[in-house]
């Protein structure tokens, strides 16, 4: 494909073993470390990621005449619909009941990870938009070549977003709760900033826990011991098992993932009188955020699980500087802990024109629906009159 002086070509890679690691992460970035090389080869080589799972890696790799990667972009053909966070089903359904076969389809995502990130990961690329275009088309090209259903990427950054629905993908909003940090040089800082029954309340909250005899430590590092990933593992299988059926991560992934990033993870943990561990939750760090992953426990105490997935994170991001915590999905009850709701998007290419123009009148619906629904949580935050956060992140 020209691009001036340059032709480029579009590969498609089942192996992320097949990638060098610095030259996808200079299209990556540092900034987010999800779409790092480490933490997506981490889920393939677990296991937790391959066909049997309905995960076929089909990265995008987009590379120069010389053979530099200029581009990439996580790909996957998926079988079923399942560890997205943007739910397909109904579409699925409907679909297959005008005698269509939905799956498989293709997803460009970080599997079972519902954080806003980079798809078209360009940065290497002397011209990122130029790239991000070739990867565009490599996408649709390959979606007519595997003749699927449909081509979806999930929870991209808003830029991006623009880029795809320019080229003619279907956008679809949702939301998740963020914490933005106004330069708060403590926690009390930024419970100033709350009204004064807000400021209470979580006081209360954060006071039971000490009262309950338990301890609490965010480690990082080797300070999360092969023990501890023993504990934490427990937790996410017992939440898993109770709530969804079978865990997506595998226990090796754990071992893995501490091995090449550990000075990315902050594994908040709960200790009981016995200093047995009894509940802990993942984080990743990125340039300016901590992201909330996964939690669990095998001892419910009240309130435990605002402590360790939403104060400790807010500590944690004012002591080391960062904007925001970024808390994942769903959950309205993040609202009086600090954390307002913010967009997010995906985009949709549907090749066949009746089903797109059946999915494109539900998605202009959905999306008035979700505009009403952010401005109404956005009214209810727990912030002072006057304060930066009032009415919205930023405003």
């Amino acid at each position: 494909m020209p691009d001036g002086e340059t032709s480029l070509l579009v590969e498609v890679c089942p192996s992320l073993a097949q990638v060098d690691r610095d030259a996808w992460g200079a299209c990556a970035g540092p900034e987010n470390p999800f779409v790092s090389y480490d933490f997506l080869a981490s889920l393939e080589e677990s296991q937790s990621v391959r066909a049997e799972t309905g995960w076929l890696p089909q990265h995008l790799l987009l590379k120069d005449e010389a053979g530099g990667l200029m581009g990439a972009m996580p790909l996957y053909l998926k079988g079923h619909s399942q560890g997205e966070y943007v739910f397909d089903y109904a579409w699925a359904h409907a679909y297959e009941n005008a005698g269509g076969e939905y799956y498989p389809k293709l997803l460009s995502a970080v599997p079972f990870t519902p954080v806003p990130g980079p798809r078209l990961l360009t940065k290497a690329a002397p011209d990122p938009r130029a790239a991000a275009q070739f990867l565009i088309g490599a996408m649709a090209q390959l979606t007519e070549r595997h003749g699927v259903s449909s081509l979806h990427v999930n929870f991209m950054e808003p830029d991006q977003a623009d880029i795809l629905k320019d080229a003619g993908f279907l956008m679809r909003h949702g939301h998740q709760f963020h914490w933005h940090n106004q330069d708060y040089q403590s926690f009390d800082d930024f419970l100033g900033a709350l009204a004064s029954r807000k400021r209470k309340a979580i006081r209360k909250e954060r006071r039971k826990i000490t009262e309950a005899g338990l301890r609490c430590e965010a480690l990082t590092g080797d300070a999360i011991t092969p023990d501890l990933w023993d504990a934490f593992y427990a937790f996410y299988i017992d939440t898993y098992q109770r709530k969804w059926g079978g865990p997506y991560l595998t226990r090796s992934f754990f071992d893995l993932m501490h091995e090449k990033m550990r000075d990315r993870i902050v594994l908040m943990m709960a200790f009981d009188g016995l200093n047995q561990p009894i509940a802990g939750a993942l984080n990743l760090v990125g340039s300016d955020a901590i992201f909330g992953r996964n939690w669990g426990c095998l001892v419910d105490y009240k309130f435990l699980h605002f402590e360790l997935c939403y104060y400790m994170a807010i500590d944690w991001a004012i002591e080391h500087g960062l904007k925001r915590v970024e808390a994942g999905t769903q959950g309205e009850h993040k609202i009086q802990r600090g954390y307002l709701p913010v967009p997010t998007y995906s985009a949709h290419l549907i090749p066949d024109p009746n089903f797109r123009n059946a999915v494109a009148q539900f998605l202009e619906r959905e999306r008035d629906h979700e505009a009403e629904l952010r401005d109404y949580l956005s009214e209810v935050g727990p912030y002072k009159k006057g304060n930066p956060n009032e009415g919205g992140p930023g405003g």
